[in-house]
């Protein structure tokens, strides 16, 4: 369950929650005694891409046309 914090408390430990928040705790934020906003830390960049990472492991068919039939089933046909 995430902690629930008043606005003026939040105001007095903005600091202190961000710190729980990068940690990974996720801080429910209340206005007048209700949930208003959540404080939660942003999730990670995806990682960097690796160009040629597949060089040498696909079969040389891979890069072969379709078949009719099949290009025909991608459609719908």
């Amino acid at each position: 369950m995430p902690e629930i914090i008043n606005v003026h408390q939040a105001k007095t430990h903005l600091s202190r929650l961000l710190d729980q928040a990068h940690a990974g705790e996720e801080i429910v934020l209340s206005k007048a005694g209700k949930p208003y906003a959540r404080l939660m830390p942003l999730s990670k960049p995806p990682a960097k891409r690796r160009l040629g990472r597949l060089k040498g492991e696909l079969d040389p068919a891979f890069f072969d046309p379709l078949p009719q039939a099949e290009l025909d089933a991608w459609e719908g046909k």
